[in-house]
């Protein structure tokens, strides 16, 4: 039984996977292309195995680690495949462009766009407001990350709380999922703020802890 399958095989992809392979989870990485999964997965280590899109995710919790028209499309490509699992969505559908904007619908969200295509799924909002490199240390100056999660489903909240705080993270239940909209605008301020010269010295990761 594998606990963790995740979909992508970039920076926030190999930063999950060390804080999963840092849990003790058994970890299954699939992405378009099946060499880039390999190649993290002998990083990972551990029995980390490795495929394409054209396998079937095994893990108990998937995690979407991809922009968010990709997401959409690989929730589109599995459908009722995924139906019964924890399924993570990390993206901020920020406009890169402007910086000042996201590319959803107001009334909406990136998870719940991807909630739609993947009916029979429990879709969880979590680790939008982590950035790659912090979360690959797993830490930020010696303090923990905070995780925030929203979902549906509160079994689904539990089981990534679970994950968060077994990987040496710091799990923030937040309600439902429609509370993905708050957690994708607290993150579109963050990137403008990084974006913005005039604050080169801002420390976002850092201003994310915000409950000590």
């Amino acid at each position: 039984m594998t606990d963790i399958t995740i979909i992508g095989s970039g920076n926030m992809a190999r930063a999950i996977g060390l804080r999963a392979a840092a849990a003790g989870e058994s970890i299954q990485i699939l992405d378009r292309s099946p060499d880039n999964a390999a190649r993290l997965a002998a990083e990972l280590g551990g029995g980390t195995t490795s495929g394409s899109l054209g396998d079937v995710p095994e893990g108990d919790i998937v995690v979407l680690a991809l922009y968010f028209e990709p997401a959409k499309e690989v929730a589109a490509h599995y459908g009722d495949t995924l139906s019964g699992k924890t399924v993570v969505e990390i993206s901020n559908p920020v406009n890169m462009e402007t910086g000042d904007s996201l590319l959803v619908e107001p009334g909406t969200s990136a998870a719940e766009e991807v909630s739609r295509l993947l009916p029979g799924a429990r879709v969880v909002k979590a680790f939008n407001t982590t950035f790659a490199g912090p979360l690959a240390e797993g830490s930020v100056g010696g303090r923990q990350l905070d995780v925030f999660i929203a979902s549906d489903s509160e079994q689904a909240r539990n089981e990534v709380a679970s994950f968060a705080a077994k990987a040496g993270l710091r799990p923030l239940q937040v309600g439902a999922l429609r509370h993905a909209r708050e957690l994708e605008g607290i993150q579109l301020l963050m990137i403008g703020l990084q974006m913005n010269p005039a604050y080169e010295s801002f420390n976002w990761q850092t201003a994310l802890n915000v409950f000590d």
